[in-house]
């Protein structure tokens, strides 16, 4: 394996010689101090070197042994660049990476449990202040190129999966538009690009969790990506009218308010690494997302809400800034509280509520598919025995949705105090911000 290293092309020989030349020219010059300090050897050596020297031996060598040094790192130094720098990602630096996955080793453990659209925004904030991360996710999508995967494979939805791991990944952009992709045309037409991979993935690994670890480790992701139950679970949902619908897709057509929620088949089980997050965790969080259909799923799996119960870990749960159509019509914060509570138990100690003023050139077309901002009713909130957390944390753009900085830094002031940990800054990327400022200045 040894000679390996010494192949054409390895750009390692040079460096190794010119180690190898500073370790013999160290050598040389700590037996030219030596000799010259000890009667026995001093001899010799004023022969060899008086004419260079005179009596200043020592002075000789110590010379040569600090220019066997400098040759003997700045050779390790090359060699170590030669070794490392093929597989460092994207042309990052090796001190930006060590230091980034050291810092991010001390943050806290928390447990982000929901699905849709809504936790990878989360997901996004908190990574960049700890890599200690689990997302919980749902199964229970039916819809779109999840539901197409899942009834002509038979696999799980892989979907909400997706989001997750991307929103988690040490990525390229490039990397991040591949798993995103949606075909446009053809048999795979609205078929994402990641959701076919996960499925390659399935038949190759051999079960839906060992592909989820697979891609997690090409995608180097910060924390891990959990589904709640490896069942082939369905959501379904009885309205107040008494009726049933089955299928998460399907739910928010129904044309009623929602009752309850429920599983089918109901007595499925948790993966034993959810439930093992959950215990471990230093806070839960349950959302931002649809609290029937993307939440709920989570906190219906047996075994799930009594772990949350039983951890000693900080439970926060994220309102939506929006009410949902077919869902969540005319809901307060409180509403949306009760809906949990009422599945799950009484398992949340706060309640983050957005109180930020979505922009008016928004609400207009959100109203027009039956969408309205969601009330802050704090006082209800609190008679319900849950703290609530208010902040004005939308994001600008043409949706609304949470910002995720704004948001991770909330959470994290729950969970840490005034002592949350700080974002992590690429060193490089941060003397690079600096010299540009300082060059503008000079201009």
């Amino acid at each position: 394996m040894l000679i390996r290293w010494l192949y054409p092309g390895m750009k390692v020989k040079r460096w190794i010689a010119l180690v190898l030349l500073g370790a013999l020219l160290v050598s040389a010059g700590g037996v030219m101090i030596i000799g010259s300090v000890y009667a026995g050897s001093r001899v010799l050596i004023n022969q060899l070197f008086y004419g260079v020297a005179g009596n200043s031996i020592w002075v000789l060598g110590l010379l040569i042994m600090f220019s066997g040094l400098c040759l003997a790192g700045y050779g390790a130094f090359r060699v170590f660049r030669s070794v490392v720098g093929p597989v460092i990602p994207g042309g990052n630096s090796l001190l930006d990476i060590i230091y980034a996955k050291r810092y991010l080793e001390k943050g806290p453990r928390i447990v982000v449990i929901g699905g849709g659209t809504g936790i990878p925004v989360l997901l996004r904030g908190l990574k960049e202040y700890t890599g200690n991360l689990t997302a919980i996710v749902t199964v229970a999508d039916d819809g779109g190129s999840s539901g197409r995967l899942r009834g002509d494979l038979g696999i799980l939805p892989p979907g909400d999966v997706r989001n997750c791991l991307v929103a988690l990944a040490h990525r390229e952009p490039l990397m991040e538009e591949l798993l995103q992709y949606r075909f446009p045309s053809g048999e795979l037409k609205d078929h994402n690009m990641g959701n076919l991979l996960l499925a390659a993935l399935c038949d190759i690994t051999g079960g839906f969790d060992a592909a989820v670890r697979g891609l997690s480790r090409v995608l180097a992701i910060r924390g891990q990506v959990l589904p709640v139950t490896l069942a082939d679970v369905r959501l379904c949902a009885e309205m107040e009218d008494g009726s049933t619908i089955k299928g998460e897709s399907s739910i928010p057509y129904g044309g009623g308010q929602i009752k309850r929620v429920f599983l089918e088949p109901g007595n499925c089980r948790p993966t034993d690494e959810a439930l093992q997050a959950i215990r471990e965790a230093d806070a839960i969080i349950m959302g931002p997302g649809s609290v029937y259909t993307s939440i709920l799923p989570n906190l219906l799996v047996p075994g799930v809400p009594e772990a949350i119960a039983a951890s000693r870990a900080i439970k926060v749960y994220i309102c939506n800034v929006m009410t949902q159509p077919g869902e969540t019509e005319g809901y307060s914060a409180s509403r949306h509280l009760r809906s949990l509570v009422d599945h799950a138990g009484n398992i949340i100690d706060y309640m983050i509520i957005n109180t930020g003023v979505v922009p008016v050139r928004l609400l207009g077309r959100y109203r027009r598919e039956g969408a309205i901002p969601v009330e802050a009713d704090l006082h209800a909130v609190r008679d319900m025995g849950v703290v609530p957390i208010t902040g004005k944390l939308l994001q600008k753009g043409n949706m609304v949705r949470h910002h995720p900085d704004k948001l991770a830094r909330l959470v994290l002031r729950i969970v840490c105090g005034e002592r949350y940990p700080e974002r992590v800054i690429p060193i490089n990327s941060y003397l690079k911000n600096k010299q540009i400022e300082k060059d503008s200045a000079v201009l």
